[in-house]
């Protein structure tokens, strides 16, 4: 079975975005550019990319397009995770919930509208 082995953002804004994921979600920097930021995740690295001039962030009111993506994070405390999200004023678009399969997953949006899944690590 295939590894995923990084996953790449694109970004509107490198420095605002560098600060979300580095001091909101708390992820290591191992490399970090103007245009290409990476963050260290325990087994996947999440790159950050300038996007290009001229092109436009996904628009958070619209159905996300085809090629868009998520990130999916797993933390050991939802409840507190889901706190310390919201005192720094990230937007939540689903609060926590158990899923009919069991785990307990929120969702969140990343300063240029793309989703992030958060799930509670299960025990």
């Amino acid at each position: 079975m295939p590894t995923l082995t990084h996953a790449i953002v694109y970004v509107s804004d490198m420095a605002r975005s560098t600060a979300f994921y580095r001091d909101t979600l708390g992820l290591k920097i191992r490399k970090a550019t103007p245009v290409w930021t990476e963050f260290d995740t325990g087994g996947t690295i999440l790159a950050l990319h300038a996007t290009p001039p001229g092109e436009a962030p996904v628009d958070e009111s619209k159905l996300p397009p085809p090629g868009a993506g998520q990130l999916g994070l797993t933390v050991p405390d939802l409840d507190d995770y889901h706190e310390r999200l919201f005192v720094a004023g990230v937007r939540c678009v689903r609060a926590p919930k158990r899923e009919e399969f069991g785990t307990r997953i929120a969702h969140y949006l990343d300063p240029d509208g793309m989703a992030i899944a958060v799930s509670e690590r299960r025990h």
